[in-house]
């Protein structure tokens, strides 16, 4: 294979040399990517030394989802409705100076799991305001062809983040205490809000509408008339419900592997290890143009790789699996937020944007209770053999139903 054939397979960096806002845009990201996982673990691991509960543990993602639906919904909204550059702003902010209130609980010894799950709460609330204003600005700084690549870039930031963050943030409590954890993400914050500032005005377009009930419930009405996009939703459903395997994971650490703790956290970093190889080799993913087929093909291997775990016994095998299944789940949603950016218009882009999180959010926690279920109802061979079955046939329902979503081209959509 020849170096311009191997350079083909590399990462697609277009978007980055293209658009300099853009490249702001995900440097920002990445970096307050590190320090927002940093946070989340340090946030877990202090609850657990002020409680010793893992019940206490397990309320902190409780705070956070219920904020992040009902501000995704309504972030979405507001996208749509007021310039998007300040909006993400705004939110970026607060989230700002919520990491500094952490800090500051943390070196004045409040030792208040009240505070924590308060912060929590309303991190979750600006998160999901900010991320349809960020999301849905993307599709105004690079040409429309080049929508593919520049969502795997924003798979890697984020695979990247969960991976090294949680690892830095246990290093720097071993090191400094919780404060310090706190206070790098405060400083890493500084480069996405940096980077939004230096944006241009990106006021929402076409018919604006007034945020509220009204506007979010025209979201979910142009949805159903948009079958392609449809499709991306339900395809990701049944991915995340069906064939999710984490819940498992400190079942199947002793009883596939005969580990412990060590062997659960790293079957938690093999999806997000394998996503970060699959973006090193993603160069092709900007040439492909049937985006529906290939949401269906990514989600397939995706499903099979997490079956197949189910029949590996051993933990190198094991590993190996749950990296595809990340490579091919990192594939799918770039093509996922690429119809979802080209699909809708510019005036519906925020609030379905607000529809994704809810997805995003709600269907892995939807996931885990189903896993969980169905394994102990059987065995966790089963559940993971039978999820993958239930979404791989229901992938190629969805293919065989929806002739728009098997015809999607994005760049085509673009064209007219």
């Amino acid at each position: 294979m020849g170096l311009w054939a191997v350079a083909r397979l590399l990462t697609d960096i277009r978007p980055l040399r293209e658009s300099a806002d853009f490249r702001r845009l995900w440097i920002g990201s990445t970096v307050s990517q590190l320090g927002q996982q940093m946070t989340a673990v340090t946030v877990s691991i202090q609850v657990y030394a002020l409680t010793h509960s893992t019940f206490a543990v397990g309320l902190v993602g409780l705070c956070s989802l219920v904020p992040l639906i009902v501000f995704g919904l309504y972030g979405g909204a507001m996208a749509d409705a007021i310039d998007r550059r300040t909006l993400a702003l705004v939110s970026s902010t607060g989230l700002w100076l919520l990491s500094m209130l952490l800090v500051a609980q943390s070196e004045l010894h409040w030792n208040q799991v009240g505070v924590l799950y308060g912060v929590v709460a309303a991190q979750s609330a600006c998160f999901a305001v900010n991320n349809p204003a960020r999301s849905a600005i993307i599709p105004r700084l690079i040409r429309p062809e080049l929508l593919p690549a520049a969502n795997t870039l924003s798979q890697a930031a984020f695979n990247l983040g969960f991976t090294a963050g949680p690892l830095l943030g246990a290093v720097v409590i071993a090191w400094q205490g919780f404060g310090a954890a706190y206070l790098v993400d405060v400083i890493t914050f500084t480069a996405a809000l940096y980077a939004l500032f230096r944006l241009p005005p990106v006021p929402p377009t076409g018919l604006v509408r007034r945020a509220g009930l009204r506007s979010v419930l025209e979201g979910f009405t142009f949805l159903r008339t948009a079958p392609a996009l449809l499709a991306t939703f339900l395809a990701d459903i049944l991915a995340m419900v069906f064939a999710q395997p984490r819940a498992l994971f400190p079942a199947v650490a002793g009883s596939f592997f005969a580990g412990g703790v060590r062997t659960v956290g790293v079957l938690q970093a093999a999806p997000a290890l394998g996503a970060l190889v699959g973006v090193l080799f993603s160069g092709w993913v900007s040439r492909l143009r049937r985006q529906g087929v290939a949401i269906v093909a990514a989600i397939t291997v995706y499903a099979a790789a997490v079956g197949l775990f189910g029949l590996s016994r051993t933990i190198w095998l094991g590993v190996a699996l749950l990296a595809m299944s990340g490579a091919a789940d990192m594939v799918s949603s770039a093509y996922r937020n690429t119809v979802l950016q080209s699909a809708a218009p510019d005036a519906m882009r925020g609030r379905l944007q607000g529809v994704f999180i809810v997805v995003v959010a709600g269907g892995p926690r939807l996931g885990d209770f189903v896993a969980g279920t169905t394994a102990s109802l059987t065995t966790p061979t089963i559940a993971l053999l039978a999820g993958a079955a239930v979404c791989i046939t229901g992938l190629f329902v969805l293919l065989a139903w929806n002739k728009p979503f098997r015809a999607y081209d994005s760049e085509v959509r673009a064209l007219r």
